[in-house]
């Protein structure tokens, strides 16, 4: 089972080049945001738990989350893989995430960052609110969002690189160019 995290600040292409990875590798794209959202649309037991939390302006803990990324993956037994988009977001969750994976006998095989510079961040989200109508991506809540994502992600960084799994792309280029790059280290990681 491959496991590939796809980093990225808010703006970067994670969710866009997520999908294109999964099509083409035949792996099971997570967002964890995504299956949140889904559950609570569901109402299902977890749905109202995550709500009750999210409700009162808290994050979802950590073993929440773990919990329910461990029934993502006991569901879907038949894939060649899976492409995490944007998690884990902090180093307890990085170390939590490889004792599931572990457990399974599994591990992380590759962390690719994709790399856009500030201004550039800002000029795709801003456009993204005023197509889309979103209100949280107005340039300060970005600009905080994009923050809090340097502070949270630098410690990973450096846990991913010390283990040899960490490699930076560029997103500044062209999608289809991204990918191809995105591809080129996965089929070096496959092999």
């Amino acid at each position: 089972m491959f496991h590939l995290i796809l980093f990225g600040p808010p703006g970067a292409g994670k969710g866009t080049q997520s999908k294109n990875i999964a099509r083409k590798y035949g792996y099971i794209h997570i967002s964890t945001g995504d299956i949140l959202r889904a559950e609570i649309r569901a109402q299902s037991e977890l749905g109202k738990r995550v709500r009750a939390f999210m409700d009162q302006g808290e994050l979802v803990p950590d073993e929440v989350l773990l919990g329910v990324l461990r029934e993502v993956m006991d569901r879907e037994k038949d894939v060649n893989g899976f492409v995490w988009d944007g998690f884990p977001r902090t180093l307890v969750q990085a170390e939590a995430f490889d004792q599931v994976l572990a457990a399974r006998g599994e591990k992380v095989n590759l962390v690719l960052a994709l790399e856009v510079e500030l201004h550039e961040l800002v000029r795709r989200l801003v456009n993204r609110g005023k197509e889309d109508r979103r209100v949280d991506d107005t340039e300060d809540i970005i600009l905080q969002r994009q923050r809090i994502y340097r502070d949270m992600t630098q410690p990973l960084i450096a846990f991913y690189r010390e283990q040899g799994k960490f490699v930076s792309v560029s997103g500044i280029q062209p999608i289809e160019k991204v990918f191809d790059d995105i591809c080129r280290n996965i089929d070096l990681y496959t092999q």
